[in-house]
Order: C-alpha cells, then structure tokens, then sequence
C-alpha cells in the first residue's frame, strides 16, 4: 500500500510504502475510492490538536471497498463502504452507555490517533463504517462522511429556527445549507470580508443572502452555525442572533473567544460547541441526503498531491471539498 504520512507536526506529508494492513477481530481492510479532506486535517498537520498518534496518515472522509475482513465480520467482500471521525468507542463508559458516544472517555479519530484515508488502504473496526450503495459516486459522497455530518449535527443543536447564519461557506456549509433549504429554512451566509467568489458560491448553494462576516443580516437570525475555526467571530454571531437565539461552534477547533459584554449573551442567547459525531447521526444524514438531493462541489487530488490540497484548503482558494484520489 501507499500512504501520505505525518512523521511530525508542521511538517510537510511524506509518501511511504507499507506492507498491506492485515484485519484483526472486528475489522475490515477497505481499498480507498476517494477521501475528502477536512479542516479538522490541518488542525491534525499544524499541530494544533494535541497528542496524534504518530507517525499518523491523516484523512476521515473515506469511501471505499472491503477488500478483506477479520473474525467475526459478516461484511461481503466488495461492499462499498464509507469511514468517518469516530473510529472508536470504549462502550462502557457513562456518556457511550446514555446514548453520547461522541463524548465518550476513551475514544480513537480516523486519521488522528489511527491510520485514516490519504492512503490506498486503510483498517477500520467494522462496527464503526457505514454500508453503501454501488451506485454513489465516491468522490461527490466522501465529503459526506464529515463535513456533511457535523453540519447535520450543528444543524440540530441550531433548533428549529427557520432563518440560520452560517459563518465560514466551505465544505460543512455547502453541503448543510442545501439541507436547509430542503427544509424550508432561509440560509444568510458569511463568508471572509471582501470574497465576492464565495459569496456567489454560497448563493448557488442555497444562501438566500450572502456577505462578509463583519456585515448586519438583512434580518435577525434564530440561529447561527460557525464552521470557521474564528473566536472572535461569537460575539458577532450573537448579536446578529434573536432573543432566546444559540450560536453553534461546529469545529473541533477554534481560536479563542474574545471578551464580550454580557448584553451580547442576555435574554437567553447561548453559546454551545458540538463534538465528533454518534453513528446514529451517521445513518441519520446518510439517508437524508438522497432525499435532500444534496449535492457537493469537489476539487479532486491525487494521492501524491496531498500536500497541495491542505495548502489549497488552508489558503481558502477551495469551492466546497477536496478529495484524495488513490
């Protein structure tokens, strides 16, 4: 197999051959189709999210196909299937045992502290990947198995509101605001001040009005979604929020919150951050978006051009998702 590795954080992805991973009880050995690369990707390479297992390939956005399976898996060999963020769970804890494996106390990420997708072949506990049909496209659905999860999940702890903010119109949000408008909601995008480009982008997604981050919505929001990894964009997502509105943080990072008057969060404003994802939300959204007929706009790489889609990525010179294809 050939793998895109992280040998220390900062540093540039490495090729490497390997032998082919053998499955152990419970897992599966998928030949990857396609892996989108997340924002989460460049927290893992920059370093900003402690302690990866290293050396690690990066990548939780996969698609693929059994290709092996260990004891006891029941998988055909040929299935196509997708992997997300969260590859493991204890199960015996007290937030896995109430429902919330997301926040389970002993959890292992795909492409964080386990080998994930910028590979041709990757490990996965079979209990923890998504069966899919044979006739999806891996590269338009691999951006599904995250960016479009955690939008789901952001989606539901924004509440039933029906005017939303999104805040950062990248991957998660191009795939979350056609959701919404699926639902009858009215989507106002903020993107950087000054893109013009994705403003137009987020306006062919859905948006029903689209400006920079530090403009006024053309009317209060009941609530707002941040995918862009900025602190100091709370405070103005909450008083752009109604009364009783909540702001959702939807990344695993973000730089710090400033300071804020607390006329800001009164009456009943509330700030709340969404972490990982449960595989019940998994088969939530994955059935919902043949019905929402979500559609992502993608920029596919080659495996050896892994670098180039994280600069691209972090340079904010990407509609939608890129995708590695092995």
């Amino acid at each position: 197999m050939r793998a895109m590795v992280l040998r220390r954080p900062g540093e540039r992805l490495a090729m490497e051959e390997r032998p082919d991973p053998a499955p152990g009880p419970a897992q599966i050995r998928i030949r990857i189709e396609a892996c989108g690369v997340c924002r989460t990707d460049l927290h893992v390479v920059d370093g900003e999210l402690p302690d990866p297992k290293l050396p690690v390939v990066p990548g939780h956005e996969i698609v693929g196909r059994v290709e092996a399976v260990g004891e006891g898996v029941d998988f055909k060999l040929g299935a196509r299937v997708g992997v997300a963020w969260l590859g493991h769970t204890d199960g015996t804890c007290s937030y896995c045992r109430s429902g919330r494996e997301n926040l389970c106390d002993h959890p292992l990420f795909t492409g964080y502290t386990r080998d994930g997708g910028y590979a041709t072949h990757t490990i996965a506990e079979a209990a923890f990947v998504f069966p899919l049909t044979d006739d999806l496209d891996p590269v338009a659905t691999a951006p599904l198995l995250c960016a479009g999860l955690i939008g789901w999940r952001s989606l539901k702890m924004a509440g039933d509101g029906r005017t939303i903010g999104i805040y950062g119109f990248g991957a998660a949000a191009h795939i979350i605001s056609q959701v919404c408008r699926w639902q009858g909601r009215r989507v106002f995008a903020f993107t950087r001040p000054g893109d013009v480009a994705g403003q137009a982008f987020a306006r062919s997604m859905g948006a029903e009005w689209a400006g920079g981050s530090d403009d006024t919505p053309p009317a209060p929001l009941d609530a707002a979604i941040l995918f862009a990894p900025v602190g100091a964009l709370v405070p103005s997502a909450l008083a752009a929020v109604r009364k009783g509105g909540r702001v959702v943080c939807g990344g695993i990072h973000m730089s710090d919150i400033p300071s804020l008057p607390y006329r800001l969060l009164w009456e009943e404003r509330s700030v709340a951050s969404v972490a990982n994802l449960t595989r019940a939300d998994g088969r939530e959204f994955l059935a919902l978006a043949p019905e929402a007929k979500v559609r992502t706009t993608t920029t596919p790489y080659p495996l050896d051009k892994a670098n180039e889609a994280l600069d691209d990525l972090r340079k904010g010179r990407l509609e939608g998702a890129a995708v590695i294809t092995p």
